[in-house]
């Protein structure tokens, strides 16, 4: 099965879509873009057209123009963060939790508030289990 949510470039993509809130054009996502990634106008139509064929956003023509695409999500961000997390998991952690969790507290910088914050979100977990 291919990929079926955004790329890391595509993903700049789509946090300009989320954010809207509403269908945006090819050139809307273009001017809020070009500017941040260093990439062409083409380059960014054609990762507006993957997004598409992954079924990550679809589009409407414009009434009054049928050039003008207006982009809209299928996914929300918090299912394409969902779906990515479970394939990082299993490709890399064999879908074990607990080593990636590890993994990542052994590596990266934690303070005692985020200690604190991760306690009572395994006490959440084990009180739903």
């Amino acid at each position: 099965m291919g990929e079926l949510t955004p790329s890391e470039n595509e993903w700049q993509i789509m946090e300009v879509i989320w954010k809207a809130g509403r269908p945006v054009t090819a050139s809307e996502v273009i001017e809020q873009v070009a500017d941040r990634m260093d990439i062409t106008k083409k380059t960014i139509r054609v990762m507006l057209n993957r997004l598409v064929a992954k079924g990550v956003i679809d589009y409407t023509l414009d009434k009054k123009d049928a050039r003008i695409y207006h982009y809209f999500p299928l996914r929300s961000r918090e299912e394409c963060i969902r779906i990515k997390s479970n394939r990082f998991l299993k490709h890399y952690f064999s879908g074990r939790s607990a080593l990636a969790v590890a993994s990542f507290l052994k590596e990266g910088e934690v303070s005692e508030e985020e200690l604190e914050e991760l306690s009572r979100m395994v006490e959440q977990m084990k009180k739903k289990k």
